[in-house]
Parts: C-alpha cells; structure tokens; sequence
C-alpha cells in the first residue's frame, strides 16, 4: 500500500470511528429500543427493502446466515414475522411483518427520527445542507452500480457560484493535468469580469448540482452583438458519464440561438479530450491551433466555432 493511500485509508478509519459515535452505532441498542442495531437492520429490509426472503437480506447486509436465522427465530417467537411458502418456489420462505412488527418497526422509525433531529437541530441551515450534500456525494462514489442517483438539475448561477467553480477548477486541473496557480489566476479573472461587466438577457452562467452538490457549470459570454463565447466548461469526476458535460453545453447553444447570436466559438486546449468530444458531437468545429506555454505546461491551444 502507497503511502497516499494509506493516508487515505486512515482518514476514512478516522471519520467511521466520529460518525458511529455520534450518531449512536456503538451503542448496545438502537434509539434506546429493545433492538439491537443489527436486529433494527433487519425490520427495516422486511419493511423496506426489495426482497422478502432471507437469503437476500443476509446478503444485502452482509450477515452470517446462521446468525440471521437466529434473529428470524426471536422475531417469529415474539409475533413480529411470519414465514410463508413462495408462490414461485414452495422450498422458499417469504418473510412478512405482522401487525404487531410493522407497530414496532413504526416505533422506531419514530425514535430514530427524534434522535437526527435532535443531531441536526443545533445546526444551522447552510450546515444542514452542506452535511446532506457530503452524504450524498459519499453515496454517489461508494453506490452500487445501478443504485438511484439522484437528479441532475441545472440552474442559473446565484451567489457564491463563482467563488465555487474557481476554486474547484482551480484544484481538478492541478490534479488532473498539472496546471499550476496560473490557471487559477485565469479563471479568477473570467469570474470577476462576468460579474462586474454582467449582461443581463446576453451572458449566462449555469450550474449543475445532484443532490444538493455543485456538479459542473459553463458560461456563455458575449463577444459582440453576433458572436457569443463558451467558457470553463466543467464536470466533477464523480458525475462524468452522466452526460452532464453535453446538457451544459446544449443548454449554452439553446440559448444562445435564442439570443440571436449567430456564432459561439470557444477556446481550450488539446488534452481535455472528453471536453473535445463534446464539442465536436455538438457540431463544433476546429479552425485554429497554436502551441503555447501556459500554466507550467507545454499545451496546444484551439480555436473552435458553431455556426449557429
């Protein structure tokens, strides 16, 4: 294991050990109930969950067979579940909540809620938000292939946009392509001019956000009464393969036929590959390169345009 990595592995070791503390895991029962977390885990999966045989609640949870039986027992003896044969497969069991279990589980679906809100209320709106926004973002990298995610939307830029989208280009270009200060130096500057020279009804700039998260955004910005330009197209790692890149940059032609505008050219450089495919896929054509020394890096600047 690489010393970055081991790095990592303890800050994750880290925060598991402050977040089952503070949300109460280490505790002998869940939400001072007669349940124990697993046990609580388990009414939840026959409440909720997509499967109503054990085999696949043991395997979504990741228990002992043995010892779910165990809990399926306890639970069956007290009246909270019963066990009937499989209409599709009499050798299975379907697993049901009776009456009674479908009280308990209500019971502490109740309790639960108490003791979040009781977390989160000390907190203040923007932190509530920034802490469902992080969770969201850790169940979008850790998911299972195929799990929901939530919606993408886009959305017209607000305050503290800018601030954002500088800050997280600035730091993906430096760990993507080794960029250095001086592309932040850049995009800092496009940032400033879009909003102290802002034309309202000619210049935009949306954002992508799943989540609650800031996921991409791009600018359209006039360049003159004919000829609009497309800057700082950008997509978080996390949220590449999404098509989010291609709805931003329709989302930027749209508008600006809508405009009036009758070209929109951009300018980047050669090895943002996925940027280009996007680019072209969207019509856009290649009429200038020229090589340049920039932002620490020996790159190929190019000149594209769309006639609109």
């Amino acid at each position: 294991m690489d010393e970055t990595l081991a790095g990592q592995v303890a800050e994750v070791r880290r925060f598991n050990r402050f977040y089952t503390r503070t949300a109460g895991f280490l505790n002998e029962t869940l939400t001072q109930s007669a349940f124990t977390l697993a046990e609580a885990r388990i009414l939840f999966e026959l409440a909720y969950g997509p499967s109503p045989f054990a085999v696949d609640i043991g395997r979504d949870l990741g228990l002992d067979p043995a010892y779910l039986a165990r809990i399926l027992k306890r639970f069956t003896a007290a009246g909270l579940v019963v066990a009937e044969p499989d209409d599709g497969d009499r050798r299975r069991r379907r697993l049901t909540l009776t009456a009674k279990g479908k009280d308990v589980m209500a019971d502490l679906w109740a309790k639960a809620d108490v003791d979040i809100g009781r977390m989160l209320s000390p907190l203040g709106e923007g932190q509530r938000h920034r802490l469902t926004a992080a969770m969201a973002d850790i169940e979008s990298v850790l998911g299972r292939e195929g799990q929901a995610s939530p919606e993408v939307a886009i959305r017209p830029h607000r305050a503290g946009d800018m601030g954002w989208i500088i800050h997280r280009q600035a730091v993906l270009y430096a760990e993507e392509y080794g960029w250095d200060i001086g592309y932040e130096g850049l995009i800092a500057g496009i940032c400033s001019d879009f909003i102290l020279n802002f034309k309202p009804g000619k210049e935009f700039c949306w954002v992508a956000e799943r989540g609650g998260s800031v996921i991409g955004s791009v600018f359209l910005v006039r360049k003159d009464d004919e000829t609009a330009k497309l800057r700082l197209l950008y997509v978080e790692p996390s949220a590449r393969g999404l098509g989010v890149g291609r709805r931003l940059v329709d989302e930027c032609i749209a508008k600006a036929r809508d405009c009036g505008y009758r070209k929109l050219v951009l300018w980047t450089n050669d090895v943002l590959t996925a940027a280009r495919r996007i680019y072209q896929k969207a019509g856009f054509v290649l009429v200038e390169e020229e090589r340049h020394h920039s932002f620490g890096k020996d790159l190929v600047g190019q000149n594209w345009e769309l006639e609109l």
